[in-house]
């Protein structure tokens, strides 16, 4: 049965910024779909911890700030994630930070801050999971990218050159790993309703901008991109690998 290919019973993933937003529906759509799921965010994850453990799912909880944590110390997260559930088959790096600025004002420290959490840890991070899954001779990892891996934005340059890096990573991981069993890829979320994005959609002219482009007429929500997720961690994608998939409401195509 068609069904049957999108279940995730027996595998096992490690979601980062899981404690709300994107991470926090990530985890519990897979976490619905069968996969016991490892929480790594630098805060505890309680609440995604007791949505997925109602649900009756397996879980682990790490803390770290990606920002600030060394590669090795990212790796010992991995590893850990494999002696505590006994393997790794998914890894979505979602966690993400943006600083706003003119381009002239970015700060040096800003810039720095972006891209050790946008770019560095997905880097690290990926690099670690993807030795136990060529090892095991299966794996997915799932980047979060951005519209602004397509775009310029504005008043973002780190955010959008860390996202423009995300969508080539993937594609240079894609490439090398496909004959492994393991398969790289990545979500470009349109305009969502995050944390993130609260400064833009508290702006009434701005907000009003982005709702007349996006051809949905709505902001998206982590629901809209539950479906994404499972999809390209489960067996039903096993041979998309090195797409950047936007789930935008339209966006782009406006």
């Amino acid at each position: 049965m068609i069904l049957d290919s999108f279940s995730l019973e027996g595998r096992v993933a490690l979601i980062t910024g899981s404690a709300r937003g994107l991470g926090q529906g990530a985890a519990v759509a897979l976490a619905e779909a069968g996969a016991d799921i490892a929480l790594l965010d630098r805060s505890s994850a309680e609440e995604t911890a007791a949505l997925i453990e109602a649900r009756g799912g397996r879980v682990v909880r790490l803390q770290s700030d990606l920002g600030a944590a060394t590669p090795d110390e990212l790796s010992a997260h991995v590893d850990a994630v494999v002696a505590e559930l006994g393997r790794l088959d998914i890894l979505i790096n979602n966690a993400g930070t943006i600083r706003r600025a003119p381009a002239v004002e970015h700060s040096a420290q800003d810039w720095d801050e972006v891209l050790a959490v946008n770019l560095d840890a997905v880097f690290h991070l990926s690099q670690a999971a993807g030795r136990h899954m060529i090892a095991q001779g299966h794996g997915r990892i799932i980047n979060v990218a951005s519209m602004l891996s397509f775009q310029g934005g504005i008043l973002v340059p780190g955010y959008t050159a860390s996202k423009h890096a995300v969508a080539g990573l993937t594609k240079a991981f894609a490439n090398e790993w496909a004959a492994s069993g393991v398969t790289v890829n990545a979500i470009a979320p349109g305009y969502m309703a995050t944390d993130n994005t609260a400064p833009i959609r508290a702006d009434v002219e701005r907000e009003k901008s982005i709702i007349s482009r996006i051809p949905a007429g709505r902001w998206g929500t982590p629901q809209d991109l539950q479906g994404a997720f499972v999809f390209l961690a489960s067996q039903a994608a096993s041979y998309v690998t090195g797409a950047v998939i936007p789930v935008d409401g339209g966006w782009l195509v406006r």
